[in-house]
């Protein structure tokens, strides 16, 4: 298939001068979903709806999975109650304010959409992606404390986003899935908790196997990547089995792992930079092709409006009113707010959802969180150096 080879070739191009795109405008984010988006008719016509349905909803499983447990692996429980005191309160005090402040935000701009689709829009809406912001993070001229708190931000923003994410999806599908109020509340609680205790049963064994393999020598460090994957999937299978949210069971079961292996959890790092970056941009390139159409399509004023509040008003000012006390200016509390770039997570959350539920009006979800995220793409592309400059020269 000509569109296959092309795709083939994208790839390569940017694997090959991937060093010096880095150093231009140019974010894998934007390229990827331009070339989705070029390939996009051609795609519709040549791949089956069912091979496409199906495609986005592996794409979307496997590589949130993935990214989940990564994340997850990289917190510290000591060093986030001493050292990262800005991130912890942007995610425990502004990241909830967020999604209050976006569901009242979308209920006013479209009453249509109901609380619960309104409830759920803000939820995927609320991460922040941690590729679209690595451009400030690893900027020399950004101060360490705010490249730090951008990075531990958006790596834990979407396993805590996760449920209200489901609450929402959950409340918006009830009508037509006959569910009681009470069942309903049933069902969520006992799929977290479920999925909290796999997850904590899944991340333990894994670490612990882990150092008593490497105490005693038995495996190869080339090993570690493997038994990562098997760590993740295993994580998620679990769940599912015993009626957790997969999901949630892998986040917890990353963050458990990361906390009991005392090894260092470096080749997820590795692991993710390369083979993981393949399914970034796949799944770009896949919102580019499939979810930015639609978005363009039915493309509104209040569609339009809620992209641009999203990443000001109900980014920022949440943001903002989390780290008032800190001691940090308002240039650099704006700083935080702004580059909130919302990416990955929330196109994953978007793709999962609207296939795992059955909800009214999924065609205003799907172009509300596409032109979200095509304009912060776009947006967070082109302001990340000069502002970054602009915050060095601030102290």
């Amino acid at each position: 298939m000509f569109e296959t080879l092309l795709i083939i070739l994208a790839f390569a191009f940017y694997s090959l001068f991937s060093n010096a795109i880095s150093k231009t405008v140019l974010t894998l984010p934007l390229l990827f979903t331009v070339v989705g988006f070029a390939l996009s008719g051609p795609l519709e016509a040549s791949v089956s709806p069912k091979v496409i349905h199906e495609g986005k909803k592996l794409l979307a499983e496997v590589t949130l999975i993935l990214v989940l447990f990564a994340d997850a692996s990289h917190v510290r429980f000591r060093q986030l109650a001493m050292d990262w005191m800005l991130p912890a309160r942007m995610l425990v005090i502004g990241m909830p304010l967020t999604i209050a402040l976006g569901t009242v935000v979308v209920t006013l701009l479209n009453p249509g959409a109901g609380l619960a689709m309104a409830l759920l829009t803000a939820a995927v809406l609320t991460p922040t992606d941690a590729a679209l912001g690595q451009a400030v993070v690893v900027n020399p001229k950004v101060p360490p404390h705010i490249g730090q708190t951008i990075n531990v931000e958006s790596g834990l923003n979407d396993g805590l986003a996760l449920p209200f994410v489901l609450l929402g999806a959950s409340l918006a599908s009830m009508a037509s899935e006959h569910l009681s109020g009470a069942a309903l509340a049933w069902e969520a609680v006992s799929e977290v908790v479920l999925g909290v205790v796999a997850g904590i049963v899944v991340g333990w064994v894994a670490a612990v196997a882990m150092r008593w393999a490497q105490a005693r020598q038995v495996m190869q460090k080339s090993a570690r990547a493997v038994l990562f994957l098997l760590a993740a999937f295993t994580a998620y299978v679990l769940a599912d089995l015993v009626g957790g949210n997969g999901f949630i069971a892998a986040f917890i079961a990353g963050m458990v792992f990361g906390n009991t292996y005392k090894h260092g959890a470096h080749f997820i790092s590795e692991f993710m930079e390369g083979a993981g970056q393949l399914l970034t941009m796949a799944a770009f390139l896949a919102f580019g092709a499939f979810l930015l159409p639609v978005g363009i399509a039915h493309a509104s004023v209040s569609n339009v409006a809620l992209a641009v509040l999203f990443l000001t008003v109900v980014r920022m000012l949440p943001i903002f009113i989390s780290l008032t006390g800190t001691g940090l200016s308002s240039s650099e509390k704006l700083f935080l707010g702004w580059f909130g770039p919302r990416g990955l997570a929330s196109l994953l959350f978007t793709m999962l959802m609207i296939d795992s539920f059955d909800f009214p009006n999924e065609a205003e979800l799907i172009a509300c969180v596409s032109l979200t995220v095509g304009l912060s793409i776009l947006l967070h592309g082109l302001t990340s150096t000069p502002l970054s400059n602009w915050i060095a020269k601030q102290k």
